[in-house]
């Protein structure tokens, strides 16, 4: 499946970074097509479903809030 995002692409020095503006996701590279390449590297990781390799120990916390 494909789908359309907005890059935002400035200089910050020596780099190039394309933010996308639908999403908070920022990438940079050493020319813009370089930035934009990572930019689309970086969405598709963050739409892969994470695969879990084995199940998280869980243990409650108890955090006392509040000014002594």
């Amino acid at each position: 499946m494909k789908r359309n995002f907005t890059a935002s692409i400035t200089r910050e020095g020596a780099w190039h970074v394309a933010q996308c503006l639908e999403i908070d996701i920022a990438s940079q590279g050493e020319s813009e097509e370089e930035a934009l390449s990572n930019l689309r590297e970086a969405l598709a990781l963050h739409f892969t479903p994470p695969v879990a390799g084995a199940l998280p120990d869980l243990r409650p916390i108890e955090v006392e809030i509040g000014a002594a």
